[in-house]
């Protein structure tokens, strides 16, 4: 089985000593895939897959994976969702951060092996500012995120929301003297 959480820290580590460029999510996901494709060459690695390829009940809160590592005959699935926020609309991106982990919930239920959320932030107000309220305490007092989560803004405010069936703690991990990621395992 493969350790999803150990493969993303030592690409973080590598990005750091091969002074790589992350500048967003879309080069994230592509340094990442590359990463993986060299680290797992038995394994194929796959951008934006569609949940389809995999099961037949594709009724999911998201339809593509952003990274799916899987063996040839599909009998180890893994899957890896990425988030790189760049435009502030902290509450809204945060909302984001737990549907990628309700998604990756649906994909264990459907036989994924391991699935990961890795989220990377250049701006402070994800994780620290004034308001620990609402959806702030999950990502910047409790690091867990957990239960029943509210749409913090725009239509549909405090009515829609995304349930988990589990408890996930994370610890945000310094990148640089200005960027944070943090990985959550499902």
């Amino acid at each position: 089985m493969l350790k999803l959480n150990a493969l993303v820290h030592d690409f973080f580590r590598s990005v750091i000593t091969n002074n790589i460029d992350i500048y967003n999510e879309f080069s994230l996901q592509h340094e990442l895939g590359i990463y993986l494709r060299e680290a797992l060459p038995t394994y194929k690695v796959q951008f934006e897959r569609n949940v389809s390829y995999f099961t037949s009940d594709n009724q999911t809160i998201k339809k593509e994976i952003d990274i799916a590592v899987f063996s040839e005959d599909k009998t180890e699935k893994y899957a890896i969702e990425l988030k790189c926020p760049l435009n502030g609309q902290y509450p809204e991106q945060m909302y984001s951060f737990v549907k990628d982990i309700k998604f990756m919930e649906q994909l264990k239920e459907r036989g994924f092996i391991n699935t990961c959320c890795v989220v990377l932030v250049s701006d402070r107000p994800f994780y620290q500012g004034k308001s620990n309220e609402g959806i702030y305490k999950y990502f910047r007092e409790e690091f867990t995120v957990y239960g029943e989560v509210f749409k913090p803004t725009g239509l549909g405010r405090n009515n829609e929301s995304i349930t988990l069936s589990g408890n996930y703690n994370f610890e945000w991990q310094e990148l640089s003297e200005t960027r944070k990621y943090y990985i959550i395992e499902v």
